[in-house]
């Protein structure tokens, strides 16, 4: 007889995997324009802007760099929620930093996109089709709130089950 500490949740169904999967895909585009405009490939910022407003040449491209690999790491980690292989011990700790993570994820698509509708922010691109190109690899980010939101809800979901079980 198992008791619910050791007994296994149910497999995540294969929307919430798939969703987890796409999160992880979505991040992916915004790292490599990031990575593109750190190593000098023309993403629409004239020499001087990238210099007096990103420090490029120059810490910048540690910062710029740094800030795609950060971005796809925590993109990678609805997996965890979706994983069979992984175990939390305290599931209920991970659904509750999953919620907040989810929450914050919201909060900061509805900060960027405001950043992105202001004059100031458009005026640094050289040209509309550049803005066209940053518009569309952005884009995907405001997908990843609401799929956080449903691997989470199916992750708390699965394990307020086994918890009742």
């Amino acid at each position: 007889m198992t008791t619910a500490t050791t007994a296994r949740p149910a497999p995540a169904p294969a929307w919430a995997r798939r969703a987890a999967h796409a999160i992880a895909l979505c991040a992916v585009p915004s790292g490599l324009w990031r990575i593109a405009m750190a190593s000098g490939v023309y993403v629409g910022y004239s020499d001087q802007v990238l210099r007096d407003v990103f420090d490029i040449p120059g810490w910048g491209i540690a910062y710029v760099v740094g800030l795609s690999v950060l971005a796809e790491l925590a993109a990678l980690f609805p997996l965890l929620l979706v994983s069979d292989r992984w175990r939390p011990r305290h599931p209920r700790v991970l659904a509750s930093l999953a919620w907040t993570a989810s929450g914050v994820l919201v909060l900061g698509a509805v900060w960027q996109l405001a950043v992105a509708l202001t004059v100031e922010s458009q005026t640094y691109m050289s040209s509309g089709t550049a803005h066209t190109v940053w518009g569309f690899v952005f884009a995907p980010l405001f997908a990843i709130p609401a799929l956080m939101t449903a691997v989470t809800w199916s992750y708390a979901k699965r394990h307020r089950a086994r918890g009742q079980a």
